[in-house]
């Protein structure tokens, strides 16, 4: 069968050209240690030790062949978001990350489709930007954090992006990065393993909740790893909304269940139960295969999980392991 990974990570191996100009010891850099390994640094701390297949398309496409993946959907590592960055500086690095997907992209346009990164803390640039990703560079869409410096995606300030999205047929992929109360859960690798699927909950409700869903009704937007823990507190999420409208029905007058079916959900749940859960309430035709890509929390042979379920039928692995992946970037066929 076809298959098409939604959600897959890489960085440019030359990154210090363009962070390295900056004061800012946040801004990622990378140490390599020799031709296949790497370390990510940030605060002129070891952050994560990569492998080449973070940065080299080639070994990516090997890869790809020896798990029978077609083509991979290329976002950059969300930690190179810098959101927390001055607008200028976080422009050129977007500009930077964008040339450097969107070659590999022209590149092998039969293995790779390439998402942009936007300064979402500048929505101006952002738009902007978002314009160039997908009338000069060609890509399907783009990637953006669950929230920006704290704030909700439902503030006003990002409807402009939002809106963009919408009119230049962009698809989005939202990813989460700063996650709530990592400061006070770093043992155990907790930010990963709670924090993340709360930020996810966190992005899905302020998007609702918020109206921008009501608001923008053409966006194409999905969401990693299942949408985190939304499926599965949406019964909470939706009795709140009833038992409390003077609370969550203050900008959105719609249910949190009408939405079910406009919104996108990549298949990384790591169980067969899980994704069954995720099926029955969202259906195949919402969610799509994606890996993670080439991290250790990720499916180390993207779309093993759909093709073990026997319970499924073929068309319906289909359609995960690719057909909902070309609609969600609004492609009709390759």
């Amino acid at each position: 069968m076809f298959k098409i990974d939604i959600h897959t990570h890489i960085l440019p191996l030359d990154l210090n050209s363009v962070t390295g100009k900056f004061q800012d010891s946040r801004f990622l850099k990378i140490s390599p240690l020799d031709a296949e390994t790497a370390w990510m640094e940030k605060d002129g701390k070891h952050f994560r030790k990569i492998s080449c297949n973070c940065w080299d398309q080639h070994v990516r496409s090997n890869e790809c062949r020896e798990t029978h993946v077609d083509m991979q959907v290329l976002s950059t590592v969300p930690i190179l978001f810098s959101y927390w960055a001055k607008s200028a500086e976080a422009y050129e690095l977007s500009q930077f990350l964008n040339d450097h997907i969107s070659e590999i992209a022209r590149s092998s346009p039969d293995r790779f489709i390439g998402l942009g990164t936007v300064p979402m803390q500048e929505p101006q640039l952002a738009v902007r930007e978002i314009e160039r990703c997908m009338r000069i560079l060609g890509m399907r869409g783009i990637e953006i954090g669950t929230n920006i410096n704290s704030e909700n995606l439902s503030d006003p300030k990002f409807r402009p992006i939002f809106e963009a999205a919408q009119d230049m047929d962009c698809a989005i992929f939202v990813h989460p990065w700063d996650m709530m109360g990592e400061d006070q859960m770093r043992k155990y690798w907790l930010p990963w393993l709670v924090g993340m699927p709360a930020e996810l909950s966190r992005a899905i409700s302020s998007l609702i909740f918020g109206g921008v869903l009501e608001q923008f009704p053409d966006l194409r937007i999905a969401f990693a790893h299942g949408g985190g823990s939304y499926p599965w507190t949406m019964g909470r999420i939706e009795h709140g909304y009833n038992v409390r409208p003077d609370l969550c029905a203050i900008d959105n007058a719609h249910p949190p269940s009408e939405y079910n079916g406009k919104i996108y959900f990549d298949s990384l749940v790591h169980d067969a139960d899980a994704l069954r859960f995720l099926l029955n309430r969202f259906g195949a035709n919402f969610i799509a295969m994606g890996s993670d890509y080439p991290f250790p929390l990720g499916e180390a042979k993207p779309g093993e999980l759909i093709e073990s379920m026997d319970d499924l039928s073929d068309e319906v692995k289909q359609r995960l392991l690719a057909g909902t992946a070309l609609e969600w970037l609004g492609m009709e066929s390759l």
